[in-house]
């Protein structure tokens, strides 16, 4: 009946071949609907898949789905991961593997623990949390010395070198004090590694004017916040990428931490903005 209304009447056709009118039209209408349902998933796919690959692989339903939501989509978390599944399309699962980087074994002075697990603050740079973490490179080891603001969750300060040495942990503090130019009293807490327990460390803290605040021995909660960005950075990033050379990952921990965990990756306790944007979000609420 379809192929040949041109032809024919419906009426005639649906006299001769015994169907009523409205069955026929109710044929129709469900096989346009069938047809908008396929192109709608068809084109969700394609956009589910655009998402997952401009974000490198690293972004799973959750993310994929807020961000198409942002975008005016309605879908469910559920559909996406569906999709996903089905097509292949899987984000980067973390490994297990760990290095201590901790070295707790000095006689330097050890300050107090001033947040107590207390990770709640009111503006950027009022606390800094700071660790050191292991990166492997096929030409040899590497550490990475981050700071981390906990207001923004951005990453102020970096290092990447190839010793856990002072040296690497005051480049990172250096780097984050004259990006930010934080206001005096600012909390910069770490674990009680002998790098941050040195003196020269402690004179730096002491010329920006930040207060000194440390971990309890042992207890990796008491610095979850930069413990937090190591494991996604691994998860996300170091664990999915082989290192050949030290440039080639010093030129690629660039990309990752100031072109897209900074700008770009949208985080979950921010709302599902960037730290950048959470940042730039607060000064122009003060403004």
């Amino acid at each position: 009946m379809e192929k040949h209304r041109s032809e024919f009447s419906m009426e005639k056709m649906c006299q001769t071949l015994e169907v009523s009118r409205s069955g026929y039209y109710k044929w129709i209408l469900g096989k346009e609907a069938v047809n908008s349902y396929q192109k709608r998933r068809d084109a969700l796919l394609a956009r589910i898949t655009f998402i997952f690959h401009d974000h490198f692989g690293r972004y799973g339903s959750p993310k994929i789905t807020e961000t198409l939501v942002r975008e005016g989509w309605t879908v469910s978390e559920r559909l996406v991961g569906s999709l996903m599944k089905a097509n292949g399309l899987r984000s980067c699962v973390s490994k297990k593997f760990r290095v201590n980087t901790t070295d707790s074994n000095h006689d330097s002075p050890i300050a107090p623990n001033l947040l107590n697990q207390n990770f709640q603050t009111t503006a950027p740079n009022k606390v800094w949390g700071t660790d050191i973490t292991y990166i492997p490179c096929r030409e040899g080891r590497l550490y990475l010395a981050s700071v981390l603001d906990l207001y923004t969750r951005k990453i102020v300060g970096w290092q990447l070198g190839d010793r856990m040495t002072k040296e690497l942990v005051l480049a990172a503090l250096d780097q984050a004090y004259v990006t930010q130019q934080p206001p005096e009293g600012l909390v910069h807490h770490s674990d009680r590694g002998s790098q941050y327990a040195s003196e020269d460390y402690r004179e730096r803290l002491e010329t920006y004017k930040m207060k000194a605040s440390m971990s309890r021995k042992g207890n990796c909660y008491d610095n979850a916040c930069i413990e937090s960005f190591h494991s996604v950075l691994k998860k996300e990033f170091v664990y999915c990428t082989k290192f050949w050379t030290k440039a080639q990952a010093q030129q690629d921990m660039f990309e990752y931490i100031e072109l897209f965990y900074n700008r770009k990756r949208i985080h979950g306790s921010l709302g599902y903005v960037s730290p950048d944007r959470f940042e730039e979000l607060y000064y122009k609420s003060v403004s």
